[in-house]
């Protein structure tokens, strides 16, 4: 018993020892360390940096140690289009309160304002980035975290621009409350798999607002993607989460709200999808479950290009879309089932909620302007109105099983908490 104690007496002194170890590092123009640079290499594992308002002029900074980074009152790093301004190569960072401005750009460089290498335990927040070609680069690193940053490019076109949020290679992060606005995609994911992506605002991004290659078992929730180029592209991935997200405005002749191109068992929940001129394009993708969305005033609600099977549409809104569904082919294995349809003209005569008649979907004439794309500019004339008739009453050209047995007469309030 009188060994444990002194075990336990040892540790104790140990740990607070330790701590006194750790000691904080204030860097401003009148102290005794001026420059972050000197700070950093001054530092030991787990101290603190604390850089107060003011500019410095430092690129290339490197840490290489576990420690603390914090700005009071949001203190410029200007990096004087030299190249990449930060690079974490250590684990457990923190970099807190900065602006970061004059990325350098190149076009066989991808240089970034923070650049993340090898490492665990790195916390990226409250950051707002400007003037940049990569935002915030995660290479090969775990375990982290990207939070409530702001980021501000110049993106004009794809090819002389990055993204804002980029991780490659990455497991186990959270990207969470952030504000990412003019470069080429907003948040891109490419082999990187468990990733929360939460509370972010993307818009006006040249490509994509979010961008997923090669993911796996990842997250998508309560973002807002509005006026990109196309709203979310998820290709070449399984097993996801996409619920509560807004994606708007996506306008454009190669635009949609969403792209699911090669992807396997997602799940499609309480999205709203509103003004893009797709909602949902998908190809080559299957077991996808879409529940409780709302697709409202798209040009196409969900355009089926092929080889999509076992898919499940139901409890879903369509309203006043151009076309609610576009499918390529004669065959249909999915499911459309329970959802309200505003274009539906049928009738209820039990008073249970559900049409007596079934509802089909798909229009003829979309599937002649899948061909045509010319066609569309008769969409509102009186003859296409009686193609469409006819193909609903005789099914020729589009599958004559595809059809929602049991259409909604009201729509669908969704719980979206």
């Amino acid at each position: 018993m009188k060994n444990k104690h002194y075990i336990f007496f040892f540790l104790t002194v140990l740990l607070s020892t330790t701590n006194t170890w750790s000691h904080t590092i204030t860097v401003c123009s009148s102290c005794s360390v001026k420059t972050i640079h000197e700070a950093i290499q001054q530092a030991s594992e787990g101290d603190t940096i604390f850089v107060k308002k003011g500019i410095y002029k430092e690129a290339n900074l490197k840490i290489d140690k576990s420690i603390t980074l914090i700005g009071e009152d949001l203190p410029t790093i200007d990096g004087e289009a030299k190249g990449e301004i930060i690079t974490i190569g250590a684990d457990n960072v923190t970099l807190d309160g900065f602006k970061i401005i004059n990325v350098g750009v190149s076009y066989t460089t991808d240089y970034a304002a923070v650049r993340v290498v090898n490492s665990t335990g790195f916390v990226i927040q409250n950051l707002e980035l400007e003037k940049l070609f990569f935002g915030i680069y995660l290479q090969k690193s775990n375990d982290g975290k990207v939070l409530n940053n702001t980021v501000r490019g110049e993106a004009v076109t794809e090819f002389n621009s990055g993204n804002a949020v980029h991780l490659w290679y990455c497991k186990n992060v959270e990207v969470r409350g952030n504000d990412v606005r003019n470069v080429r995609d907003g948040i891109y994911l490419e082999f990187s798999d468990n990733i929360t992506i939460a509370d972010n605002f993307s818009k006006n991004n040249v490509r994509y607002g979010l961008h997923f290659m090669f993911s796996n078992n990842n997250y998508v929730i309560n973002n807002v993607f509005e006026t990109n180029g196309a709203g979310i592209a998820l290709m070449f991935s399984k097993f996801m989460e996409v619920e509560n997200n807004v994606i708007k405005k996506n306008w454009g002749t190669a635009a949609y709200g969403l792209l699911l191109k090669e992807v396997n068992d997602v799940n499609l929940k309480n999205n709203v999808f509103i003004e893009n001129t797709v909602g949902i394009t998908v190809e080559g993708s299957n077991r996808l479950v879409y529940s409780n969305n709302d697709f409202i005033s798209n040009g196409y609600a969900i355009r089926v290009k092929g080889a999509c099977y076992e898919n499940h549409i139901i409890n879903n809104n369509f309203l006043y879309n151009s076309f609610d569904i576009s499918y390529n082919g004669r065959i249909n294995d999915n499911k459309f089932d329970n959802n309200y349809w505003s274009n539906y003209t049928g009738y209820d005569l039990d008073k249970d909620g559900i049409g007596d008649v079934p509802y089909r979907p798909v229009k003829l004439f979309s599937y002649i302007v899948n061909r045509t794309p010319e066609t569309i500019i008769l969409l509102r004339s009186l003859f296409i109105d009686l193609i469409d008739f006819s193909e609903k009453v005789s099914p020729v050209f589009t599958p004559d099983d595809l059809m929602d047995e049991n259409p909604r007469m009201k729509r669908i309030d969704h719980d979206k908490n």
